[in-house]
This record gives structure tokens, C-alpha cells and sequence, in this order.
């Protein structure tokens, strides 16, 4: 698979993810369905539900600039190493969705977290380079 098109699953991914964290954040969808189904009280769901948003924002905004610099033919390697981080990131979820309370997240979050921890890792790798 290329990275342009690693990218543009991520996206719409990350689109689908940010729609549903917000609408658990509004409350059309119950809270209990994520974070392991361990959340107590509607403030500690806005807590933690405003901290993914964010970090989702902010994952979003990093493969933009990772879309931007291969179009560029150009490497960044701070913006690589937050890529890795994420990939890591999306790794450990996938085990922790195994552990969680909720059917939903069980099935849903361990296959999203799982093709995103290899959509991110598809997008960093190094190129190999044919020798002729």
C-alpha cells in the first residue's frame, strides 16, 4: 500500500473517530460504551472525551503535514518520530481494547486501533530502494 493512501484511510478514519467522540461528548451516544466502559460521571467523560478529541486533532493535523511533505518529496524527521510515537500509541490500545468492559469497544476499538497502529507504521517506513 502507499502512504498517500495510508494517509487518506487515516483521514477519514480519524473523521468517523471525531464524529463519535463528539457525539459521546454531547451525550447522543452513552458514555459507558468507551474508555473501557470504566467512567463514573459525565465529568469525568468530558475529561477524558476533550483529551481524545485533541489528540486526535492533533494526530490529524500532524499526517496533514506528513500528506504535505510527500508530496514535496521531502522527509521530516520530528514529524516521523510523532508518527512512530502514535503507531506505538495505537499499538497499546489494541491490548487494552482486549481488556475492555464493553462489547462495542471490544470488537470495534481492538480492530480500529489495530489497522491504525498499521496504517501509521505504513506510513513512516522507509522506502526500499531497488538496486539495478
Amino acid at each position: 500500500m502507499k502512504k498517500k493512501t495510508a494517509l487518506v484511510i487515516m483521514f477519514g478514519l480519524l473523521g468517523v473517530v471525531l464524529v463519535f467522540h463528539f457525539l459521546v461528548f454531547f451525550q447522543f451516544i452513552p458514555y459507558d460504551i468507551v474508555w473501557a466502559g470504566r467512567l463514573n460521571s459525565v465529568e469525568e467523560m468530558k475529561t477524558f472525551e476533550t483529551f481524545s478529541i485533541l489528540l486526535n486533532i492533533f494526530l490529524l493535523t500532524i499526517l496533514f503535514i506528513k500528506y504535505k511533505l510527500i508530496e514535496r518529496e521531502k522527509e521530516n524527521k520530528i514529524i516521523n518520530a510523532l508518527i512512530w510515537v502514535f503507531a506505538a500509541f495505537f499499538g497499546l490500545n489494541t491490548i487494552g481494547n482486549l481488556f475492555s468492559e464493553s462489547l462495542l469497544e471490544l470488537i470495534l476499538g481492538t480492530l480500529l486501533t489495530l489497522v491504525s497502529t498499521i496504517l501509521c507504521v505504513i506510513i513512516v517506513k522507509k522506502d526500499r530502494k531497488m538496486a539495478i
